[in-house]
């Protein structure tokens, strides 16, 4: 078995069920399985989901968040490779090929991951340097519109430079990313007391801290259906919103960890 490829599930049955169809459309050459996790979505999403024929079903009795649920997914993975990705993510041609065989021309590197684009096909910022303290501040509220708020945000999200060159980053955006196995399990996978977000800033930290590389390769595309915030979710306001609470909780416990560590790349 190539690859693996791993679909986490809340609630968005319908979309799992379009997001396989996709990925079975475009026929990757390599031998390839997919596993779906389901948190505990309900009888509703379940129904759909069985319905999908030839699929390794991982049902989960509780909500389990990110890096819990994938965790099922990935302890079960045949694959020499690991596909994480999101449910609204849709594969363009040959993304899954061109990103195996990246990771078969390179043995230095541990995890892959495509460029993504906007459904009007612009460029999606994937690729980021390390967080600091207040990035995710800045990021989530208006202090991001502020100079100092644009300068980090733009160090933070590596727009200085052109995003059609491959290129080693700090960390990936796991909405999608091919990951050696061999490496995943020498990281013990995704740590689990990250809930949800900054689980992949963390994974791509500890892949760099054991010697291998973290790899943007925009020649294998894909497009990603993600909402982003709107400028009146920007306010002071949305820092007392779940998404954000949960990210910023995320972020205290990211820096907690890392508390006093050098990071494992300077650039």
């Amino acid at each position: 078995m190539d690859v693996s490829i791993v679909i986490l599930n809340y609630k968005t049955a319908k979309l799992v069920a379009q997001c396989i169809k996709g990925i079975r459309s475009i026929s990757p050459q390599v031998s390839y399985e997919i596993i779906v996790v389901d948190n505990n979505s309900g009888e509703r999403d379940l129904a759909i989901l069985r319905q999908i024929k030839d699929i390794n079903l991982i049902i989960n009795q509780s909500n389990d968040g990110f890096a819990k649920g994938n965790n099922k997914g990935l302890r079960q993975a045949r694959g020499k490779y690991v596909l994480v990705m999101n449910p609204d993510i849709v594969l363009l041609e040959g993304a899954v090929d061109k990103l195996a065989q990246y990771l078969n021309q390179h043995s230095n590197v541990g995890i892959v991951g495509p460029k993504l684009l906007n459904p009007d096909r612009t460029l999606q910022y994937s690729s980021y340097r390390f967080p600091h303290p207040m990035t995710w501040v800045y990021r989530r509220t208006v202090l991001g519109r502020a100079s100092f708020g644009k300068k980090e945000l733009r160090r933070f999200t590596m727009m200085d430079w052109d995003h059609n060159n491959t290129k080693d980053v700090d960390w990936l955006l796991a909405a999608c990313i091919m990951i050696r196995v061999e490496v995943l399990q020498k990281l013990n996978y995704f740590d689990e007391r990250f809930f949800m977000y900054l689980e992949d800033t963390d994974l791509s930290r500890r892949c760099w801290e054991i010697g291998y590389k973290v790899v943007y390769f925009p020649e294998a595309e894909v497009v990603h259906y993600y909402q982003r915030l709107s400028a009146k979710n920007l306010g002071l306001k949305s820092l007392f919103d779940k998404p954000t609470r949960i990210h910023i909780y995320s972020a205290i416990k990211y820096f907690m960890k890392y508390k006093g560590k050098a990071l494992p790349r300077q650039v």
